[in-house]
């Protein structure tokens, strides 16, 4: 078991205060009224967005604190496994460098009995979750979504099934000639538990034409996330950010993800989600049009704004592993995070990407991350119930399932003792 260093100790209020009285005052103002409980509009959003110096270095602060008074000094994490089940899809967002035609070299359709046995490989290493998407392939019949919950559900019936996107539905209910709310409702009876809310990319519709053409509305996907925390299925947010936006547009999303939760309470956390450029058809046919990804600054603020933006909206903001890397998610546990999402098992969709940052950090792993940030290891389940605190023990020790043949994503902890 890692110890944890002296110098990593929680930050005390003092330090808070010193922060905000050498930013300027517009935004310490906003700050301030942060703290008091008042919300942040969308305008004030764009100001700490676009802060630098000591603003910026207030901000960070603030997320801090508030990430402190909203989850104290637990950071929690979820043992699953990632199934994407088919990467062929015709649908072409310029962005996505997962999607394949059939015909090509390593294109994969699994069946839903494959996917129950990836599930049960899963289970038997401790997962009580499989996070289940895929692409959306022009032969899949409306029923395929049910019949792969129905078959995770026949073999584990205690395991919980995250899965299908809003595209998903949308496509799903098309091709059942459903409504949202009954298919939604069909996929919940089957044994859905909770859906994640990608496919959000930035909630803004010329933003979503640059990127899908906006096959997915803005509207539909609110729609459809509205719909499915009704019948009561939870979702959590996501943003994607970093390409052919600003500012505005995220503060926009995450005012619109705060007015959301207001009326459902549906939302389990918010995922910000780094554009990955390096194999990104976007970003290969317009380099000078499109950034490659956000700023190391801008991944900061994102995490910090969105904590200062969604106070008690959303209490849980999670880092994207698979997207930063380790030690950067790391990094973010001191500017407002306090997730770490999943061990996942496979990753394919970041590494379809570009992204090189692993497939599985175990659990093992993420308790080691987590406590060399002065930080209580915490296990939990897919909505947040608390499953296992690792005070002063480790989880049980499973190899990667896939065999890491390049870096080791936790290789940056060797700069850290280990207690004897």
């Amino acid at each position: 078991m890692r110890a944890v260093p002296e110098h990593f100790a929680r930050r005390h209020p003092a330090d808070l205060q010193a922060k905000m009285e050498a930013a300027s005052r517009p935004v310490r103002c906003i700050l301030n009224r942060t703290l008091l409980g008042h919300e942040t509009s969308e305008a004030d959003g764009v100001t700490l967005f676009k802060a630098t110096g000591a603003d910026k270095d207030a901000v960070f602060a603030t997320a801090d604190e508030m990430r402190r008074q909203t989850n104290g000094d637990r950071v929690t994490f979820v043992v699953n496994r990632n199934i994407n089940f088919t990467n062929i899809c015709y649908m072409g967002c310029r962005f996505c460098g997962f999607a394949k035609r059939a015909e090509e070299e390593g294109a994969e359709w699994l069946s839903p009995g494959q996917i129950a046995a990836r599930a049960q490989v899963a289970w038997d290493r401790g997962g009580t979750e499989v996070c289940v998407q895929g692409g959306l392939h022009p032969n899949l019949p409306g029923t395929y979504y049910r019949d792969i919950v129905l078959a995770i559900k026949a073999v584990l019936p205690d395991m919980h099934v995250h899965g299908f996107s809003p595209f998903e539905v949308w496509y799903g209910a098309a091709k059942s000639k459903l409504g949202y709310r009954e298919f939604l409702t069909d996929l919940r009876d089957c044994g859905l538990g909770s859906m994640p809310g990608t496919a959000a990319e930035i909630l803004d519709t010329e933003v979503r034409k640059k990127l899908t053409k906006n096959k997915l509305s803005t509207e539909k996907w609110v729609e459809i996330i509205c719909t499915a925390h009704d019948v009561g299925l939870p979702t959590s947010a996501t943003i994607m950010y970093g390409h052919v936006d600003a500012p505005e547009h995220w503060a926009a999303h995450i005012a619109l993800l705060r007015d959301v939760q207001r009326d459902t309470g549906g939302f389990t956390e918010l995922v910000p989600l780094s554009f990955v450029h390096t194999e990104s058809p976007l970003y290969a046919q317009a380099p000078g049009q499109v950034r490659p990804g956000p700023t190391e600054d801008e991944v900061y603020l994102m995490h910090a704004v969105s904590r200062i933006m969604l106070n008690g909206f959303i209490d849980n903001i999670q880092v994207s592993w698979t997207k930063l890397g380790a030690e950067r998610a790391r990094q973010m546990l001191a500017h407002g995070a306090n997730d770490m999402g999943g061990t996942l098992m496979n990753e394919s969709i970041s590494r379809a990407a570009g992204s090189r940052h692993g497939q599985e950090i175990t659990a093992r792993e993420f308790c080691d991350i987590i406590r060399s940030a002065g930080r209580v290891p915490v296990r939990r389940n897919t909505v947040y119930d608390t499953i296992e605190v690792f005070e002063n023990h480790d989880p049980e020790e499973f190899a990667p399932l896939v065999a890491r043949q390049n870096a080791d994503p936790c290789d940056f902890m060797k700069m850290f003792p280990v207690a004897e």
